[in-house]
């Protein structure tokens, strides 16, 4: 698209939060979404119901306004009255409860856009049955009450963008959702120079990544240090794993043990430098959806991975893994140590990453195809709504249960 931003429209972003890109992928996968946007020559309204942190994005620097709006008022419907969006997009289905009903009311034209960042129902559903130390079922996850609510939540939108392939592929096999409703878009990565990649000599030790408020993320450290590090270890006598990450919880600082070799470090100022000086990223992630930030990360900065088959699930398709996939400890022990010892094998498995970055994850030819849908989604609005029966009739339930119990929330709130 080209000319003024106005004349290419208005998007509000609604977001549960504000955008974090140095501590969360979610908070990555915004930023990706607000450039693409931007390059678009989209005006752009983040708003959200939360504070900002220390962390957060500088939106304002790059154009984007801010607003702050609030739960259950109906100050959220002069707002949106008066920004007027083109495009509404939700960044989890949670924001789309909240004020999807009011966006419908009050802009009415507005294209509504989820992006899921991952199944939050998948990912729950999998961590329950970890718990339990029960096999996770689709059935279970069929049943679960946060699906309804998420797959709801998709088809009251007019599109839903999907992180992952293998999460397309469930929704369209399992649940039938029409492919019109559920676009699949990974992160969009831009091309990178490998040729500044540090060498498998000038490399040591491993690293472990992930933002402590994200439970796959905690119980993987944890599982780490119980389980596979000490095999390691004994194999590897003089590395060190070094565990990165924000908002790490007291019971993993507590882990910090140097003469284990096992040290936490806590959040990375600057995660390039952490992948660039580590031979192997680990990642033992035993629950958890969507794709993993941490793992295109190591691929950008050369850094081969072991990890799980979920921790690699829907981010490769059909193309070999840059390091690892095991399920079993030993195995996953045994992959780290060979992997970490072999120069041949390293180098490969460096390369395979640069191969899954280039056929998955090439902005150039996925902002392509997403400008396109969008495009001709806005051509064609009133018949895609047509064909979405199922949306039309939950949206319309939806609006009258919301409004009547936002009114009833706000009368009480009122009376106080």
């Amino acid at each position: 698209m080209s000319g003024s931003a106005e004349k290419q429209g208005i998007i509000l972003i609604i977001g549960l939060v504000w955008p974090e890109p140095s501590t969360t992928a979610a908070g990555s996968r915004m930023m990706q979404l607000i450039r693409f946007f931007l390059k678009n020559d989209y005006r752009i309204v983040f708003a959200s119901t939360t504070s900002e942190s220390e962390q957060s994005a500088d939106l304002v620097s790059i154009g984007v306004e801010k607003a702050t709006i609030q739960l259950n008022d109906t100050s959220f419907d002069i707002f949106v009255k008066d920004i007027n969006p083109t495009i509404v997009l939700f960044d989890r289905f949670l924001t789309e409860e909240q004020f999807g009903w009011r966006v419908m009311e009050n802009a009415p034209n507005a294209i509504r856009i989820l992006d899921s960042e991952d199944l939050h129902s998948l990912r729950n559903t999998r961590e329950k049955a970890h718990k339990c130390n029960i096999s996770f079922s689709i059935d279970d996850w069929k049943q679960n009450s946060l699906t309804k609510r998420e797959i709801a939540s998709i088809y009251r939108c007019d599109a839903t963008l999907i992180i992952s392939s293998f999460e397309m592929e469930l929704l369209q096999n399992e649940l039938q959702l029409d492919k019109n409703l559920i676009w699949y878009l990974p992160f969009l990565l831009e091309s990178i120079d490998h040729r500044d990649w540090e060498g498998f000599e000038d490399r040591t030790d491993f690293i472990c990544i992930g933002n402590g408020k994200h439970a796959p993320n905690v119980d993987a450290v944890e599982y780490l240090y119980e389980k596979i590090w000490p095999l390691i270890k004994k194999n590897l006598p003089n590395t060190n794993v070094h565990i990165y990450g924000a908002y790490l919880p007291k019971r993993i600082q507590q882990l910090h043990d140097p003469k284990a070799g096992f040290l936490v470090k806590g959040w990375a100022d600057d995660a390039q430098i952490v992948f660039a000086k580590a031979k192997i990223n680990l990642a033992p992630l035993r629950f958890g959806a969507g794709i993993k930030g941490k793992l295109t990360d190591s691929m950008r900065y050369g850094t081969p991975s072991i990890t799980t088959s979920i921790g690699a699930e829907g981010m490769h398709l059909d193309l070999p893994w840059n390091g690892s996939i095991n399920d079993v400890t030993t195995e996953f022990a045994d992959a780290a140590v060979q992997l970490y010892q072999n120069r041949e094998k390293w180098q490969i498995a460096q390369q395979n990453g640069l191969k899954i970055l280039q056929q998955v994850y090439n902005a150039k030819d996925l902002e392509a195809n997403l400008l396109n849908r969008i495009t001709a989604l806005q051509k064609n609005l009133d018949n895609h709504r047509s064909q979405n029966f199922i949306g039309g009739m939950l949206a319309q339930h939806t609006v009258m249960a919301s409004k009547y119990l936002s009114k009833w929330i706000t009368e009480k709130n009122r009376r106080e």
